[in-house]
């Protein structure tokens, strides 16, 4: 009997998405079981996988690892399927920087204010803030510049050879560009554009597309 495969997760958490990414650039089998993290009252034997109540939580059998990045190097190391690691240390040390540039300075700019408000939240009928938007538009600059100089080096984000990194940033992007706002800063990152041109067509992109929330739901 296969041992079970199971990610706990919200659907429109791109740290859930990030998971599945790699998961599908693995070829990797899962189920998946469904958690709010903002309901009111997390379920107990969630809290007992995850301590602080936040997703995803990655299960293989009875071992649980919690925190993305560190499911996604569980991932790599426990399944075969293509490699996403480099062993070039200069590669591999800009795997890890990317991930951490975009979980420290990306991730509240590009997803919590510009998608959020532009995006997410009229899509179930709340109301945006303007100055959310306009504030993370400005600290997502920055951090534009930063990858955008990364790809263009070419240890990681190139387009070819696919990574942790590819695939920690991807659903970031997925969420940024849906605003007109983050579409349009995009374009002016060159090498970046080109990055995610390519990467948004992979399978593990348009297979992990969560949509958006009906105002019904």
């Amino acid at each position: 009997m296969a041992t079970p495969i199971i990610l706990r997760g919200y659907q429109y958490s791109v740290y859930n998405r990030i998971v599945r990414v790699a998961l599908h650039e693995k070829d990797v089998a899962y189920e998946m079981e469904e958690i709010d993290p903002f309901q009111t009252r997390v379920p107990k034997d969630y809290l007992m996988r995850h301590p602080f109540g936040r997703v995803p939580v990655f299960s293989h059998g009875n071992f649980d690892i919690y925190e993305t990045a560190a499911i996604c190097r569980y991932i790599e190391a426990a399944f075969d399927g293509p490699c996403l690691l480099p062993t070039e240390e200069k590669a591999l040390g800009r795997v890890a920087q990317v991930v951490s540039i975009i979980d420290s300075y990306g991730y509240r700019p590009m997803v919590r204010q510009v998608f959020a408000h532009r995006v997410f939240r009229p899509s179930v009928g709340e109301t945006s803030d303007e100055t959310e938007i306009a504030d993370g538009l400005e600290a997502s600059l920055s951090v534009l510049g930063a990858l955008n100089a990364l790809a263009l080096e070419g240890y990681v984000l190139d387009g070819e050879a696919i990574t942790l990194a590819d695939c920690h940033l991807a659903p970031m992007f997925a969420y940024f560009v849906q605003a007109a706002e983050g579409a349009s800063a995009l374009k002016t990152h060159s090498a970046l554009a080109d990055w995610w041109r390519s990467f948004s067509r992979r399978p593990a992109i348009l297979e992990t597309d969560p949509g958006l929330p009906s105002r019904q739901a």
